[in-house]
């Protein structure tokens, strides 16, 4: 939990300082200082009955125990935040309620320890295609292997964090669930599957099973606060208080005739009143293209001033506003295909979504207007619009610039994305939003995230190997810049690809600048489109195996961002080949070397 004015007693600087030194210290050092601060507050006696390693993770253990309060374990796996935040919200309501928590990540969390639980709370988002996020990778094995206990005397509930738009859906939440109904655990409230609008759905799901436990254990419920999930974490500017921030620069990094456009977009921060660390990211609420709305309204038939509703609670928008502000009509789900046929009247939607593989096939490259054009929706009116629409999320982007450069300013990396599919132009929602309806001057709205894992070491002594092609490597940007600011020099390596020298070769300059005076150690990339056999990173790191293997021994942390499908699957396997290569390693044993990097946080990987 981040520490704040709002949320602790400390001062904005000492909650800063706090937040800054919490993020370095290992278990080890958060398990004395626990222990340490606990015996300074009471007695020798007292302090001599609670054993030390209890406070590493263990809230509020002076809960009254006369209750027979069930020790309560949260344990989360979290790629990209989400899950942890929400994780330590229901940590801390829960010891509102006077109840004994043990929170942590699954990657802390010992195996063995499982059969000693007693009320479990698994707080988990999925990753890629229906995988565990990195943390989560090494519990998710055990608890689906034949070493796992029984656990007839456990009690648990599931909240799975999600994409709709991917096939495997909240895929690692929905194992969890049900391989605990295996091993013979109760579950207490249902799992509840979230979408990436989920604070609603998670509020849901905190209240229901506080409420169960508080019943159970016989507790009256305690005056708690009233904040949501949405204010709970960062009470100043969230997703529905965002911060209005004005455009400063927005330049297109790409040269005359490049194949892509990548804008640099600077952004104020004027009073924003917190700041920000290499890896965090700057959450945008976008806007849907007004041609796209405009054909949208067209092809519905309404009135562009028509209320609709947007929810359950009965409140509306004008038409025009609820397509261009709230709900998202690019991009087609399986759920709200589902959805549609049900409110469609449609009789041939309502057979196709029967078929799996035809959802699949129908939903790629569409969007609403296709939808409504395939299928005439006969039975849709303004008042259930929103039974099938989600709602538009936000867009997250990796930071590219340092806090200490530049404290009143926040810098992006952003690729503007477009296709054709099925006749008709595509573009991205907020890349093109960004690339061609904002300019200097105007201002948007966002709100600044942590990311807690994909965190960067600040010493002379930890080698540092970043491989980031295109839009990528905006996180490493952050983090040189933070490094020439504290004057540190050496141990750093930098993988970047791209098209082609002349027209991509993101922020050269400044590369040139860093390996110039030492900031940067070495650099090494791939332009794909200058050669007739196309180069990519993973084949520059293979040119290079003897030394990545060395970095590596020498105890080098790796950081990968950008596209997951392709490029960080074909790099992770690269990097595999390097082990057994130069290591002598079998695949086996490769793989699992990988594993422990990213149990040790050596491994880390922001992608998309």
């Amino acid at each position: 939990m981040n520490l704040s004015v709002s949320n602790s007693p400390f001062d904005a600087e000492q909650a800063k300082q706090l937040n800054q030194i919490f993020q370095t210290l290992t278990t080890e050092q958060q398990i004395w200082l626990s222990g340490y601060l606990t015996a300074q507050q009471t007695t020798q006696e007292s302090a001599s009955e609670v054993p030390q390693e209890v406070a590493a993770y263990v809230l509020n253990s002076e809960a009254d125990t006369e209750k027979n309060n069930r020790h309560i374990t949260v344990v989360y796996g979290s790629e990209t935040g989400n899950a942890q935040s929400l994780a330590e919200i229901f940590a801390d309501r829960l010891v509102e309620q006077n109840h004994t928590v043990k929170l942590t990540a699954m990657d802390e969390f010992k195996p063995k320890e499982l059969k000693k639980v007693e009320d479990l709370f698994v707080i988990t988002a999925t990753h890629g295609e229906g995988d565990p996020p990195d943390n989560a990778l090494t519990f998710h094995e055990f608890i689906h292997s034949r070493k796992a206990p029984k656990l007839e005397n456990v009690r648990y509930s599931v909240l799975a964090l999600g994409d709709e738009s991917y096939e495997y859906f909240c895929q690692t939440g929905k194992d969890f669930d049900a391989r605990l109904q295996e091993l013979g655990a109760e579950q207490l409230a249902e799992r509840q599957d979230c979408d990436l609008d989920f604070d609603e759905l998670a509020e849901k799901w905190m209240n229901t099973n506080i409420e169960i436990i508080n019943q159970s254990s016989g507790n009256e419920p305690t005056v708690t606060s009233t904040e949501t999930v949405q204010s709970a974490k960062e009470k100043r500017y969230t997703k529905a208080n965002p911060y209005q921030a004005e455009v400063l620069e927005n330049i297109n990094l790409n040269g005359r005739g490049s194949n892509k456009e990548v804008r640099h977009v600077e952004l104020l921060l004027d009073n924003y009143g917190e700041s920000f660390e290499p890896g965090d990211c700057v959450v945008v609420l976008p806007q849907n293209d007004p041609e796209i709305v405009s054909s949208l309204i067209e092809t519905l038939d309404w009135d562009k001033e028509t209320k609709v509703n947007i929810n359950d609670d009965g409140d509306t928008l004008t038409l025009e506003k609820a397509l261009t502000e709230h709900f998202e009509v690019t991009k087609l789900t399986k759920p709200l295909l589902q959805k549609a046929a049900e409110l469609f009247g449609n009789t041939e939607l309502l057979a196709h979504v029967e078929d799996a593989e035809w959802i699949q096939q129908y939903i790629d490259g569409r969007d609403v207007i296709d939808l409504l054009n395939t299928f005439p929706a006969e039975n849709l009116s303004p008042d259930n619009l929103y039974k099938f629409l989600r709602k538009l999320p936000p867009r997250e982007y990796s930071i590219a610039s340092s806090y200490k450069a530049t404290p009143d300013e926040v810098h992006i990396t952003v690729g503007a994305v477009r296709y054709e599919a099925h006749e008709r132009a595509r573009n991205g929602v907020c890349s093109v939003q960004l690339a061609e309806r904002v300019q200097p001057g105007d201002t948007i709205p966002i709100y600044l995230k942590k990311n807690p894992n994909f965190k960067f070491p600040f010493d002379e002594t930890t080698p540092v190997i970043m491989i980031g092609p295109g839009t990528g490597v905006a996180p490493f940007r952050s983090y040189l810049q933070e490094r020439e600011e504290l004057g540190l020099s050496g141990n750093t390596w930098l993988f970047f690809g791209e098209q082609y020298f002349t027209t991509d070769f993101l922020y050269q300059t400044e590369w040139q600048a860093w390996l110039k005076d030492e900031t940067l150690s070495k650099l090494d990339v791939a332009f794909s489109r200058d050669t007739d056999e196309k180069v990519y990173v993973q084949h520059r790191i293979a040119e290079k195996s003897e030394e990545f293997y060395q970095w590596l021994i020498d105890g080098a942390a790796l950081y990968v961002c950008g596209d997951e499908k392709n490029m960080a699957k074909d790099v992770h396997e690269t990097i595999r080949y390097v082990l057994e290569q130069e290591g002598g390693m079998s695949e086996t044993d490769a793989e699992a070397y990988l594993t422990q990097m990213k149990k040790d946080k050596r491994y880390q990987r922001d992608v998309y």
